[in-house]
């Protein structure tokens, strides 16, 4: 598999991890603002947090890595949280 065919996986992935608080994917509510697969397989995502102290904050994030790692294909994932 290509890593565009991953990176098209990976982001299906994030279009279905929805904000608890809101019924919008994460992906489609732009708290991903930059989804890189390198051609060995390693995801790098920068995402955001609708708002600072989100309540969801400490489980978000933790979330979007277990569930990328599930993809077949990904070796390694490494979330950067920003604001």
């Amino acid at each position: 598999m290509t890593s565009s065919e991953l990176r098209q996986r990976v982001i299906q992935v994030l279009r279905a991890i929805y904000d608890p608080e809101m019924p919008v994917n994460i992906y489609e509510l732009g708290l991903i603002y930059e989804v890189k697969v390198d051609e060995a397989g390693f995801v790098s995502i920068q995402m955001t947090l609708t708002a600072p102290n989100c309540p969801v904050a400490g489980t978000l994030p933790p979330e979007v890595e277990a569930k990328l790692k599930a993809v077949p294909g990904v070796t390694g994932v490494k979330l950067d949280l920003v604001f």
